[in-house]
């Protein structure tokens, strides 16, 4: 697909998406929405994929919505709103949903809807004078589609501080609630993403579709409440062929074969 706002750099399991709009701090327009929707629903049917990284061009990661975006949606009727707030909606969702981690290489701003891509990614690294914020409110709005998967990643107490006075906050704060992983210096970035990727990259393909699946099923509930799942769960991974490899592997003490011959 030719890609007009985004930017997609393929090599080997690896895909590299870069929000690419530097000259409006990658804000969100409905093009790029609908862009980023289409290219998560690609990568989840995507079985050689193995992980993906998620970045912005210029010197913000995305700086929430477009402005020329924001001027038209003040003509639409409560029925397009539904149906703009929906697509985007479903885009977060579908970023969320994929099957392969997605990492998160954040520097500059990330406002608002940035602040919710942060949210849906497993893993983010951030610049350490990144700023964060669900600033919607300022704007007389609130942060409503973003809000069930920051509200998961940070927790009811810290949404609520923050989404009610929509103040704007630091990497540092952002490691401190659980939004940012690991904090770097703006040049550290690629280094730390990098980090991450050997990680993975040594782990079992469906061992870690198989967790992410699994993490936000058991998130909350009591162990009796799940003890069926998970003990399912196991099992199935124990009896699969990279189940088998890695135990295989790890008697033989050689590298099952998921791991890329250069690690």
């Amino acid at each position: 697909m030719a890609w007009q706002h985004l930017s997609v750099e393929r090599r080997g399991p690896v895909e590299r998406v870069t929000l690419n709009r530097p000259d409006v701090r990658n804000a969100f327009n409905d093009e790029m929405i609908a862009e980023l929707r289409h290219w998560a629903e690609t990568a989840a049917r995507d079985v050689a994929l193995r992980v993906a990284v998620l970045a912005g061009a210029g010197p913000s990661f995305c700086a929430g919505a477009d402005i020329a975006w924001m001027k038209r949606m003040r003509q639409y009727t409560e029925e397009e709103n539904v149906a703009d707030a929906r697509s985007m909606a479903e885009m977060f969702g579908a970023l969320n949903a994929l099957p392969v981690p997605l990492i998160g290489r954040i520097h500059g701003a990330a406002l608002g809807g940035g602040t919710g891509l942060a949210a849906v990614c497993d893993i983010v690294v951030a610049a350490e004078d990144t700023v964060f914020g669900f600033t919607e409110v300022k704007l007389g709005i609130l942060p409503a589609v973003i809000s069930p998967f920051a509200v998961a990643k940070i927790g009811m107490s810290n949404a609520r501080e923050l989404m009610l006075t929509g103040m704007r906050f630091g990497a540092v704060r952002a490691r401190e609630i659980g939004l940012v992983h690991r904090v770097v210096p703006s040049d550290g970035l690629d280094a730390a993403v990098d980090d991450y990727l050997r990680e993975l990259l040594s782990s079992s393909p469906s061992g870690i579709a198989a967790t992410k699946s699994l993490i936000p099923r058991v998130a909350g509930a009591s162990p009796v409440d799940v003890r069926a799942l998970t003990s399912h769960a196991i099992a199935v991974q124990r009896v699969s062929a990279e189940g088998q490899e890695g135990l295989t592997a790890f008697l033989e003490r050689r590298p099952p074969w998921w791991v890329p011959r250069s690690e």
